[in-house]
């Protein structure tokens, strides 16, 4: 046996905590949570006449949102809770399931669907809301073609990637921090009484005694919907960058809440109408102001950039978990990590621009945007008491995830329930259809696992070696590769015996095995031979990490350089008149696609999760586009199996055919 790879090849050096570490993760993490403060007091006043219990409570119940969800379950208990340097749904999955609790699967989907629902959203509220920043100086300005140009400026550009403007991000968002702490400060020594909101009592008072008071959360849970990035993007900064990164960031956030809400107590008794806090804060001055606007249309945007980002390398890890159908996944920069999902970018484009033509005003798709988080967040939690209680066996944390965390995040649930009317029904609905498309897969997979049949290998040596002698079948290829579901040596998929065998026989000089093992550590890539038969017969199997490069046709060829160059096969051509001329050898793939048998009796369920499978599979990516054999010599085969008892039939011979035989045989023997 012979094994060979590498595990977590990244480099260690980017978790050190620098300050060109701290400013990296100011442009990839914190776009999102911070440009919170362009719509959250505008959700929470709304129609409300404005009041100190209105204002003072709100501002109290944002600074301690920001604590005890940001602060303390993102950045101090998620953060510990890292699979080698990655976090994330996916990576939090991938630390629990190897303690064999099926259902964690559910969490981790939920999450995911979720999370690719909000991405629907915000570009389109967090851009809407700094280019209606126009209005309040020039509101005949029509903006939602606007916003819709930047988004498909913004969606067009993702092809060509990230890696120049990239390096800006980081400096557009410190300005844009500064900026915002800058006019918040000036607000704040205005009216610095304001502070008093710190004390939770507001928070509560507004809770239980403001007339609807309650669902004011749904407005409050706006300002940490982007919390799961501080999680998500872990890989990208390391947590020591990311925790230093957040109490610059948190600070000049506060500061910023506490500016708003100054203003908005110099104006108790009136209304909003259709100004908005975060930029009625701003100096009266002209310039200072097309700075802000300009500013904060960046921040939305870069908030943006790393939305979309994030979407792209969630769908690919999903897709690494097989659970998601396979798409295209393409590399626009030498940046190690960017990827570009041509398919997922278009979907998100439409998407978007449907969320700014339905909505029009970001006021509208506040209504839409923090519901499917509060879910998300809620999987996130179960998954972190699980992996508190199993890995880290801590009592005292998963009592504080499993109390304060579920009932905090389910009360925010709660009070955002009123937003399904008002726009939630679209995040639900996208996140509804991507559970289906899920759930369909994983059932498929359950399904086919549990009905794939392996035999012992070593009962077909003799077979396989009769076979390769046996000159009056057409060899098929030199060297046949079988892309295997067996995970070792000794058994083999039944659907290869038959392929090999019974269905046509397929002659060769060399046959491979080949198994692909997505393993939970991220960046695993490692390697393992077993010989079956010397020189004629290999069992391969590849070990890859759900966030590492799966093109099985690279990888495989160097798993063949390394073999011939310690001189277990030859990889010249057996062909004389090719052998000659130092020839390489040929090879080629046989993938077998799994067919339920027509002669099974299945379930109506069964039924519906396989046409559902056919019809995911039919318009998604082929199964060599997936593993990048697209250039090799593959051959596609169907092969059925029983996925339920055969099917009963019965058939008797009628009585009439046997007398007919009788006196058939009579009249011969007469004759």
């Amino acid at each position: 046996m012979k094994s060979k790879g590498m595990d977590g090849a990244k480099d260690l050096n980017k978790y050190q905590l620098t300050a060109a570490g701290v400013l990296v993760s100011l442009g990839i993490i914190y776009g999102d949570i911070g440009t919170s403060p362009l719509y959250v007091f505008k959700a929470i006043v709304h129609e409300h006449t404005i009041s100190n219990e209105l204002i003072l409570g709100g501002m109290s119940c944002v600074f301690w949102t920001l604590t005890v969800i940001t602060s303390f379950k993102y950045i101090f208990l998620a953060l510990n809770a890292d699979n080698k340097g990655e976090g994330g749904i996916f990576a939090l999955y991938a630390l629990v399931r190897k303690y064999k609790a099926q259902w964690v699967i559910y969490p981790a989907i939920i999450g995911c669907c979720t999370l690719l629902a909000d991405g629907f959203i915000t570009p389109a509220i967090s851009i809407s809301s700094a280019v209606e920043g126009i209005t309040i100086h020039y509101p005949e300005v029509p903006t939602v073609p606007i916003v819709i140009g930047i988004l498909i400026l913004l969606f067009f550009f993702q092809q060509f990637g990230t890696s120049v403007i990239g390096a800006t991000f980081g400096s557009i968002m410190l300005i844009w921090f500064i900026t915002i702490a800058v006019f918040g400060t000036l607000q704040l020594l205005q009216h610095p009484t304001v502070l008093e909101a710190i004390n939770p009592i507001f928070a509560w008072n507004l809770l239980t005694k403001y007339p609807g008071g309650f669902w004011i959360l749904g407005a409050v849970f706006l300002c940490t919907t982007g919390a799961e990035a501080l999680y998500s993007d872990l890989g990208h900064c390391g947590k020591s960058n990311i925790r230093v990164g957040w109490g610059f960031v948190k600070i000049s956030l506060l500061l910023n809440y506490f500016g708003q809400s100054a203003w908005l107590l110099s104006h108790a008794g009136e209304k909003l109408n259709d100004r908005i806090p975060f930029y009625a804060i701003i100096p009266d001055n002209f310039a200072v102001y097309i700075f802000a606007v300009v500013i904060a249309t960046m921040a939305a945007i870069i908030a943006s950039q790393a939305l979309i980002s994030g979407t792209f390398t969630l769908v690919n890890e999903a897709m690494k978990l097989r659970l998601w159908p396979s798409t295209k996944v393409r590399n626009p920069s030498k940046v190690r990590g960017q990827i570009y999902l041509p398919a997922i970018n278009w979907l998100l484009l439409v998407g978007c621009i449907l969320v700014v033509i339905i909505f029009q005003k970001s006021t509208s798709m506040e209504g839409a945007y923090g519901l499917a988080i509060t879910l998300n967040m809620l999987m996130t939690t179960t998954l972190l008491t699980f992996y508190y209680s199993t890995v880290k066996h801590s009592r005292l944390r998963t009592m504080l995830i499993g109390i304060v965390f579920f009932t905090v995040e389910t009360l925010f649930l709660v009070s955002n329930l009123d937003k399904f009317e008002q726009g939630g029904w679209f995040t639900y609905s996208i996140a509804l259809l991507f559970f289906i498309q899920m759930f369909v897969l994983l059932k498929a997979r359950y399904l086919r696992d549990r009905h794939t049949e392996f035999v012992d290998l070593k009962h077909y040596i003799p077979l396989i070696q009769d076979l390769q002698a046996d000159s009056t079948i057409p060899k098929e290829a030199t060297n046949l590769v079988f892309m295997a579901v067996a995970d070792s040596q000794r058994y083999i998929d039944s659907n290869i015996v038959y392929s090999i065998f019974k269905k046509r026989p397929k002659r060769a000089d060399v046959y491979w095995f080949l198994h692909v093992d997505t393993v939970d550590s991220p960046y695993t890539s490692k390697y393992s031979v077993d010989t079956v038969i010397p020189r004629k017969c290999f069992f391969v199997r590849i070990k890859l990490g759900f966030k590492a490069d799966h093109r099985v046709n690279l990888l495989f060829a160097r798993i063949l350089h390394d073999m011939a160059e310690t001189g277990e096969i030859d990889l010249i051509s057996h062909y004389e008149s090719l052998q000659k001329h130092s020839m390489p050898s040929d090879f080629k793939f046989i993938i077998l696609h799994s067919l339920a048998s027509v002669d099974s009796e299945i379930s109506s369920f069964d039924n519906l999760i396989i046409q559902g499978y056919r019809f995911i599979k039919k318009h998604s990516l082929s199964t060599e586009e997936m593993y990048g054999l697209e250039l090799a010599n593959v051959e596609v085969e169907t092969v059925p199996i029983m996925v339920g008892p055969v099917a009963k039939v019965r058939i008797k011979r009628e009585k009439a055919d046997a007398e007919r035989e009788k006196e058939i045989k009579y009249h011969s023997n007469l004759k």
